[in-house]
């Protein structure tokens, strides 16, 4: 008597099998486009492109929605300074920085431009080091007013591009990095910020 519960158990594990295993049709699909999606999949082969690729890459100038404009000043050729004299009409796009991120912008000076212009900004760094560094000739001082009457674009220009014996800092900082360095920069000369322009008109580098 014991078996028949077994039994019975066995039984109806089978007939669900069985029935499960069955060419009975589905029911009726009544949302299809919920089943069988009209969009191409990511990695499917799709005729309308020659290439016949679904991924597609951005359209040319595309960024972002945290992603600062391009900055829409190219390099100078040679000894042209048409477009570094260009630059002065770009201002720092970034608000005021927070005491969080004015650290941070001095951390990033000192990283990459302390080595050069000294913490103190004074072109003193440790490759010049009052003469006795590697360098043969005394980095920029940028406490001098001849920096401190550039604009803000000019210095973003020269940190993107590089100028004279500087090269360019853009694979080391992106642009809005490069901009909150300016900020720090800035703060030392003791240049109050003024407000920010829009974004069309304040824009930072495409790299």
């Amino acid at each position: 008597m014991k078996k028949i519960p077994v039994i019975s158990c066995a039984f109806m594990v089978a007939v669900m099998a069985a029935a499960s295993c069955s060419n009975k049709k589905p029911g009726i699909n009544y949302m299809p486009d919920m089943a069988y999606s009209r969009a191409y999949e990511t990695n499917s082969e799709n005729d309308i492109f020659p290439d016949k690729q679904t991924n597609r890459t951005p359209v040319e100038g595309t960024i972002t929605r945290d992603q600062l404009l391009p900055f829409r000043v190219e390099k100078d050729s040679g000894s042209d300074t048409t477009n570094f004299a260009k630059a002065r009409t770009v201002q720092n796009p970034l608000p005021p920085l927070n005491e969080a991120d004015m650290k941070e912008a001095e951390r990033l000076y000192l990283i990459y431009c302390g080595i050069c212009h000294g913490a103190k900004l004074d072109g003193n760094g440790p490759l010049w080091k009052d003469g006795d560094g590697a360098f043969p000739v005394m980095p920029k001082n940028l406490l001098d007013p001849t920096i401190v009457s550039q604009g803000d674009g000019q210095i973003f220009y020269t940190i993107t591009y590089g100028k004279n014996m500087m090269g360019s800092y853009a694979s080391e900082l992106n642009p809005k990095q490069r901009w909150m360095v300016i900020d720090y920069i800035r703060e030392k000369q003791g240049v109050k910020k003024t407000a920010a322009t829009t974004a069309a008109d304040s824009s930072s580098a495409a790299k």
